[in-house]
């Protein structure tokens, strides 16, 4: 095989920034081979966007039949994402999602479950992982250089939106179309890093008020408190009704202290083991020498772009993916716990009851129906296109 056939389903915002990419030829060794999208207006943009062998369909499913695709991006409402990957596997195609992997872990389990069996290439558009920041921070705590892992801490509430934003397309911030607010739209890369980095948490203790800073029915501003099986602790502050924000990302060990922030990895790193020093040090307030190192790290490749070349590389030639689709069930498992923890005023343990999660989005779907539609007006069709934007990006 040459070059790997792709077809992208959903053209919005970010579906069209991939299909033109691909089509563009910014992707070595891939094409783009069909689009599809049940929106007419949508359609048509992509019919006088890309000429020549490129198929147009409604129906998605049409395209996964076509045999003019090996593999299909997705990036469809968040609900529509384990249904489309596990009919694409069962067509025998490879897959790759946009984030969240889906609203609930109960769905995504069964989607990790079918690329298993279909023996398909499985990712996830979590571009973040290719951020070379992340990366150094997460090869140095993988080796140990912060020693045990003590807490961790993200301030990320940089996401500002103002009700404009969620004015402007009929499906935001709706428990219905969305499945969730600041945790399922704007964090799942955070989160993601954040349990990449540092491990899954095995308790949860969340607080989500929603409609907090704007006149939406779900969460724009969050605080989550995690433990973890090693004694461990940690905490995500995050909003989209902080202006201006903060991302800060501190992450405490026994030899020591990382902490990410604009644009810079900070190492405080400690020739004793904390511990050590406490149990053996005859000094009330020891002055043990802490050794300062700054990385900075200049700006790279669009992340979509690294995604999408790494999971064409991985097709053609068995390279390794840098986000597994499978793992992109872990943010979604403390998302959902967040959501049970908030909602029930209780800590709840990792991963939470899949059943009783989607008794709690259903309740607030039912509710958020009563209410009626009295904001976000707007139309998907009318939202910008075709280009990658940092408003995606994680912002230092």
């Amino acid at each position: 095989m040459d070059k790997i056939r792709y077809g992208v389903i959903g053209i919005g915002n970010m579906g069209s920034a991939h299909a033109n990419a691909l089509y563009e030829g910014r992707i070595e060794g891939a094409v783009l081979s069909a689009v599809a999208d049940a929106d007419e207006k949508r359609l048509l943009w992509a019919k006088e966007s890309y000429k020549g062998g490129v198929s147009f369909y409604t129906d998605y499913n049409k395209l996964l039949s076509s045999g003019r695709v090996d593999a299909v991006l997705i990036a469809t409402p968040h609900y529509d994402h384990p249904k489309i990957a596990v009919q694409a596997f069962k067509c025998g195609l490879h897959v790759l999602t946009e984030k969240p992997a889906g609203v609930d872990a109960g769905s995504v389990r069964v989607m990790n479950e079918e690329a298993k069996i279909s023996g398909k290439s499985f990712g996830i558009m979590f571009n973040q992982r290719t951020d070379p920041l992340f990366e150094t921070l997460k090869y140095y705590v993988g080796i140990g250089l912060l020693g045990e892992i003590k807490r961790s801490v993200w301030i990320i509430n940089n996401w500002y939106r103002t009700q404009a934003y969620y004015d402007s397309a009929g499906w935001r911030a709706k428990w219905s179309t969305e499945g969730g607010g600041v945790l399922l739209n704007q964090c799942p890369h955070n989160l993601d890093i954040w349990q990449w980095t540092v491990g899954m948490p095995t308790k949860i203790r969340a607080f989500c008020r929603e409609g907090h800073y704007h006149n939406i029915s779900v969460e724009d501003d969050v605080t989550i408190y995690t433990e973890y099986e090693n004694g461990a602790t940690g905490v995500l502050i995050t909003s989209t009704g902080e202006y201006p924000g903060t991302n800060r990302l501190e992450i405490s060990g026994t030899m020591g202290k990382a902490v990410a922030e604009d644009g810079m990895l900070k190492l405080f790193l400690l020739d004793n083991d904390e511990r050590e020093i406490c149990e053996n040090s005859g000094e009330a307030f020891p002055a043990d020498r802490v050794t300062q190192v700054t990385l900075k790290f200049n700006e790279t490749e669009d992340g979509h772009i690294l995604i999408l070349k790494n999971f064409t590389r991985h097709l053609l030639f068995g390279d390794e993916l840098i986000a597994p689709g499978e793992e992109g069930i872990n943010s979604l498992r403390i998302s959902n716990a967040a959501y049970i923890s908030s909602q029930k005023k209780e800590t709840v343990d990792i991963p939470a009851d899949e059943s009783l999660f989607m008794d709690l989005l259903n309740e607030k779907i039912e509710k958020e129906n009563e209410k009626g539609n009295t904001v976000n007006k707007g139309s998907a069709g009318s939202e910008k296109t075709g280009e990658y934007s940092d408003r995606w990006s994680v912002r230092w």
